[in-house]
C-alpha cells in the first residue's frame, strides 16, 4: 500500500523505515532535507514539498502527519487540504488535542477528504518493537488503512476506538496515566537512594528483579534497568522533566467530567515542580515556619 509521511523525527523516520520493511511503499517529507535523504537511502520516495509528496501517490491517496502538535500540525494539515482531493485521507498521528482533531475533520470533510485521528506510543523504540495504534475516524477510512496498521503494530497492538477525536482522546489519557506510573518509580527510587541501604544497592539490579513476576513489573522497568546501567547514579543528567501537553489535557477533561484524578494531576504538578531550581513557594513556607514557631531556616548558599 502507498502512505505519504509527513514529518521524519525520532518516529516519523522509524515508522517509514517499518514500513517499507513490511512491503509498503512511501513517499516522504520534511523540513530538513537531510532527514529526507535518510529516509530515501531506507527506500522512501524523497519529497522536497507537501505538493511533491501528493503528486507522488496515486489516488486515494494517504498522508500521514507526524509534526509536533498545535501549530505545526494545524498549518500543515491545512496545506494538505489545499493539495489532496475527494477520496483522500490525512491520518494525525501527533499528539493533537482530541478537540483539534475534531476540527481539522470537520474542515477536510468540506473537500470531501477523510481525516483518522491516531494516536501512537512506542517511541524510539517502536522500529523494533511496533507501535500501539488507538485510532479514531470512520469505519470505512480506518478499514481502508488496516493493512498500514496492522503492519506498523505488533499483534493485537491496532485498535480503532470509535469516531474522531476517540484516537486521540484514548492517547491522550494512555499519557497522563504514564505521568502518573513514572512519578511513581521515581518517587520510590528516590526513597531507595536516601535510605541507609542506597551505599549496596545496584539500582539497575532492583529494576531488573522487579521485572521477575511483580505486581510492579513493566517496560518501563525494563528501561529503567537499562538507563542506570548507562549512569546507575544518573549523575550525567538534571532532574528536569518537561511535559508535552497530554497530561494538562487529562486533567482539563477530568475536571469536565467531574472525574477525580488525584494522583495524575500531582504527577503534572511535580514535572513543574523539577523545573525550579529553588521553589519560591517553599521559600515562603520556610519563612512562615520561623515566624510562627521559630523553626531554624536555611541561607543561600
Amino acid at each position: 500500500m502507498q502512505l505519504g509521511m509527513v514529518g521524519l523525527g525520532r518516529m516519523g523516520a522509524n515508522m517509514v523505515e517499518r514500513l517499507i520493511q513490511g512491503g509498503h511503499q512511501c513517499a516522504a517529507f520534511d523540513r530538513s532535507s537531510d532527514a529526507v535523504k535518510a529516509a530515501a537511502a531506507k527506500g522512501a520516495i524523497g519529497c522536497n514539498s507537501l505538493a511533491d509528496l501528493v503528486k507522488s501517490l496515486a489516488p486515494p491517496r494517504a498522508v500521514w502527519v507526524m509534526v509536533p502538535s498545535g501549530d505545526p500540525t494545524r498549518s500543515t494539515i491545512g496545506e494538505l487540504g489545499k493539495l489532496l482531493q475527494k477520496g483522500d485521507v490525512v491520518i494525525d498521528g501527533g499528539n493533537s488535542y482530541w478537540k483539534d482533531a475534531q476540527a481539522q475533520a470537520t474542515s477536510l470533510a468540506q473537500s470531501g477528504i477523510d481525516f483518522i485521528d491516531a494516536g501512537v506510543s512506542g517511541g524510539i523504540w517502536g522500529l523494533k518493537e511496533g507501535y500501539c495504534l488507538m485510532v479514531g475516524g470512520k469505519a470505512d477510512a480506518c478499514k481502508r488503512l488496516e493493512p498500514i496498521f496492522f503492519t506498523l503494530a505488533p499483534k493485537d497492538g491496532y485498535l480503532r476506538v470509535g469516531d474522531v477525536g476517540a484516537g486521540h482522546f484514548v492517547k491522550m489519557v494512555h499519557n497522563g496515566i504514564e505521568y502518573g506510573m513514572l512519578q511513581a518509580y521515581g518517587e520510590g527510587f528516590e526513597v531507595l537512594q536516601a535510605s541507609e541501604f542506597a551505599a549496596g544497592l545496584e539500582f539497575g539490579k532492583v529494576a531488573h528483579l522487579w521485572n521477575q513476576g511483580s505486581v510492579v513489573r513493566s517496560w518501563l522497568l525494563e528501561l529503567a534497568e537499562l538507563a542506570f546501567k548507562s549512569d546507575p547514579k544518573l549523575e550525567k543528567i538534571r532532574g528536569w522533566v518537561d511535559d508535552t501537553g497530554e497530561g494538562r489535557w487529562t486533567i482539563t477533561d477530568a475536571i469536565d467530567l467531574a472525574v477525580p484524578v488525584p494522583a495524575l494531576a500531582l504527577s503534572l504538578f511535580m514535572r513543574f515542580r523539577s523545573r525550579q531550581d529553588d521553589s519560591f513557594a517553599a521559600k515562603v513556607i520556610a519563612a512562615l515556619r520561623n515566624e510562627f514557631g521559630g523553626h531554624a531556616v536555611k541561607a543561600e548558599s
